[in-house]
């Protein structure tokens, strides 16, 4: 079955950006000038999928304005001739179907997940994080899909990580594997670096079957009455029902200062101004 339907929760207090982020969601913060989210959005539309469903805790309207038509704005441009910027507005809502669930607690991230249950019926889906960037030429969530069809079960979509600093990840145990696709016996979180069960890093991206809502109803909860995906996902592993998937791209972790700079930084660098930027990066060195 081809996966048309992706679910991103967006939770979180983007804490680590206070102030800012009182008043604008961490998803919404922008990449130049793009918002985080609007990128996994796309990378969802890149890979096929035709329905999205943004999972929002109380208190991040913004998101749901990116996502909706402008009409006064839309008017003004039209009106002034700026036909290549309203297509670029347009885009922001005009090229999937994307609604809004709510969790009106937060009570863990596979709580999140279940907030799409009604949206995604009997289909797999994928999902992603909604501070989780991650730039390929070929979409992270189409990369998975396709390994979906190869495997027919859940996938978690993983990167061979080198660095000491994988013990800040879920590494993922996994048994015999096929290229770049491996069976899944669980994930570990953030396990010390003389425990480690490989070096494959899980990074925001999953395909799940629709039976991970059963998993979900059996999931213990932990502290605060929270539900964490991880324990869903590792009971599915061991229940034979779970692959990982080690994908091609640049993940950058939105939800730190340092890889927000890095992604805007590499952005721009790539970007129709990419030349002052250079220049401009050179003479900046020089004087430190």
């Amino acid at each position: 079955m081809k996966i048309k339907k992706a679910v991103i929760p967006c939770g979180g207090l983007g804490t680590r950006f206070l102030p800012i982020t009182k008043a604008v969601p961490k998803e919404i913060l922008p990449v130049v000038d793009t918002p985080v989210l609007a990128y996994i959005v796309n990378e969802a539309i890149d890979s096929g999928i035709t329905d999205i469903m943004i999972v929002l805790p109380e208190g991040k309207a913004a998101i749901r304005e990116y996502f909706a038509p402008n009409k006064k704005l839309e008017d003004a441009l039209e009106k002034s001739g700026k036909f290549e910027l309203l297509e670029v507005v347009k885009n922001t809502y005009g090229r999937a179907n994307i609604v809004f669930g709510l969790q009106e607690k937060p009570l863990g991230s596979a709580d999140a997940v279940r907030k799409a249950k009604s949206f995604t019926g009997s289909e797999p889906f994928c999902l992603a994080w909604g501070d989780d960037l991650i730039v390929s030429e070929k979409p992270v969530m189409g990369q998975l899909a396709v390994a979906y069809e190869k495997c027919g079960k859940s996938i978690i979509g993983v990167q061979t990580w080198k660095g000491d600093d994988i013990v800040r990840y879920g590494v993922a145990d996994v048994s015999e594997g096929n290229g770049r696709l491996y069976s899944c016996k669980g994930i570990v979180e953030k396990p010390p670096i003389d425990k480690l069960p490989s070096r494959l890093a899980a990074l925001g991206r999953y395909v799940l079957t629709p039976d991970v809502y059963e998993y979900i109803e059996r999931t213990e909860a932990g502290k605060g009455g929270e539900l964490q995906l991880t324990d869903t996902l590792n009971m599915m592993a061991a229940d034979g029902n779970m692959c990982v998937y080690d994908f091609e791209g640049k993940r950058y972790d939105m939800g730190d200062k340092f890889g927000s700079v890095q992604a805007i930084v590499e952005t721009a660098l790539k970007s129709s101004f990419a030349k002052q930027m250079k220049e401009y990066l050179k003479s900046l060195v020089s004087k430190f």
